[in-house]
């Protein structure tokens, strides 16, 4: 790291990296794009940091075009692509970062969704490289990717969820009809099935009557060896966004109306058909409900800088539900978290910059 503390005087070097070895890398190489659009060059030099597929570093030439040269998403039409990129492995150095990166760069804007990355894991490289870096630390970042545990910890904190089950695919794959039974008789259908370590809806269907959990059991357990089975809930889909250290506040509500049966991840990155209404119309004392639920969430699972908490709000009885908490939400330019800001008046370059520098609070405070 630098010498110093970044001052007013000279810009602030950041390091984005992004890509990496999830199911959710190409989402991460368009919230990358977002950040560094945000990032004001008068103000900070930009340090990009792409990791590809297989875990390979890239910091040479231009590693956001290297890696959406590849990205199945990219060839979609998501971006322009480019045959030519140059991709450029860098040597790695004894934290497991790029050599030098620690001498360089001032703090670190990890932009990795999923597995290795928003777990915890890049947190934990960081922290013994002694490298700032924004968001969650190390034990917010691995038990709010793991939808289980989050989901035992926030009932721990007396917080209002659906209900659900946990089961292992070892388990599913030896006594498929048990767990079925068992799921039949606690949740009922429809039922939702997700890996527990996924983000972007990625591996997540809807079972309406046994046959579907089969099928979606099967693709979940393409993505991990946990699965979390919720019941189905007859509601809308509202998120908000939290933004802050051990003080954090929150953004106005938005809803989020999918063209299909839900918001998969079709409907978040590629097709872009699902209606957000933002700021969502519900009522005030329910937003405030709600607001409150955000902030108990993000304490209770000991979270910093940013999350997104997704919240079912139950047709009929405007009963509240925390669905899930996200500690690096996506930053893309459909996404919620930067809009829900937007709307509540902290505009993008304002939000990248508060987030910046709540990275460097948190440093300087040693929060873990």
């Amino acid at each position: 790291m630098t010498e110093g503390t970044p001052s007013s005087t000279r810009r602030i070097r950041v390091a984005v990296i992004f890509g990496g070895q999830s199911d959710e890398h190409d989402v991460s190489l368009r919230s990358a794009q977002t950040i560094m659009d945000a990032l004001d060059p008068e103000r900070y030099d930009i340090v990009p940091v792409g990791i590809t597929r297989q875990g390979q570093w890239v910091a040479s030439g231009d590693p956001l075009k290297a890696l959406q040269s590849i990205s199945p998403m990219y060839a979609l039409g998501a971006g322009q692509t480019s045959s030519s990129a140059e991709m450029v492995a860098v040597e790695v150095g004894g934290s497991g970062l790029p050599a030098g990166l620690t001498e360089t760069v001032d703090i670190v804007f990890p932009a990795l969704h999923g597995p290795k990355g928003e777990d915890g894991t890049v947190q934990g490289m960081l922290e013994l490289a002694g490298v700032p870096y924004i968001g969650s630390g190390v034990l917010g970042s691995a038990v709010a990717m793991d939808k289980a545990v989050t989901k035992n910890l926030l009932a721990q904190a007396g917080l209002p969820q659906v209900p659900w089950v946990q089961v292992l695919r070892r388990d599913w794959e030896r006594d498929p009809e048990e767990i079925e039974q068992i799921i039949a008789e606690r949740l009922g259908y429809p039922c939702f099935v997700k890996p527990a370590n996924m983000g972007s809806s990625v591996g997540v269907g809807k079972a309406r009557n046994p046959a579907e959990l089969h099928g979606a059991m099967r693709e979940a357990s393409r993505f991990d060896r946990k699965l979390v089975v919720e019941q189905g809930a007859n509601a809308r889909e509202i998120e908000l966004a939290v933004l802050g250290n051990d003080d954090p506040i929150v953004s106005v509500a938005g809803e989020v109306v999918p063209a299909g049966e839900f918001y998969d991840y079709n409907a978040k990155y590629i097709d872009d058909d699902a209606q957000l209404i933002i700021p969502a119309r519900i009522d005030r004392e329910v937003l405030a409900y709600m607001q409150e639920l955000a902030i108990a969430a993000f304490q209770a699972l000991d979270l910093a800088g940013l999350a997104r908490v997704d919240f079912f709000l139950e047709k009929g009885t405007d009963r509240v539900f925390i669905n899930e908490v996200n500690t690096i939400p996506g930053f893309t330019s459909i996404s919620m978290y930067p809009m829900l800001w937007e709307a509540s008046g902290v505009p993008l370059a304002e939000l990248v910059d508060r987030l910046v520098q709540l990275g460097v609070e948190r440093s300087r405070d040693g929060h873990r």
